[in-house]
């Protein structure tokens, strides 16, 4: 199957502002990863985050980290933080479980 990938209007700010070479490596990993099986998590690359109903899932890419949801046939990319930001970020951002 093949999944829609969609970029809130955060993480095209956040995909903006970063250096063009990161840029090249986020799209590309989005694309590789995200496409087709973005619920397959793997011990380095792709994870189901716990404690948190939003995001559901973690796409790591070298320096920057990819949150995102699965919604049906879509990918919604919330937002795309660099590594040493993403507990500030899951912190301030994400929706805890009860």
């Amino acid at each position: 199957m093949r999944y829609e990938i969609v970029l809130t209007d955060t993480a095209k700010e956040h995909y903006r502002g970063i250096p063009a070479r990161w840029r090249s490596i986020v799209r590309d990993g989005l694309e590789t990863h995200l496409r087709h099986e973005p619920t397959k998590t793997s011990r380095s690359r792709i994870k189901r985050l716990r404690g948190v109903d939003r995001p559901e899932y973690r796409l790591r890419l070298e320096d920057y980290q990819v949150f995102y949801d699965v919604e049906a046939e879509t990918v919604v990319v919330l937002a795309i933080v660099p590594k040493e930001d993403t507990e500030n970020w899951l912190d301030q951002y994400g929706v805890k479980s009860l």
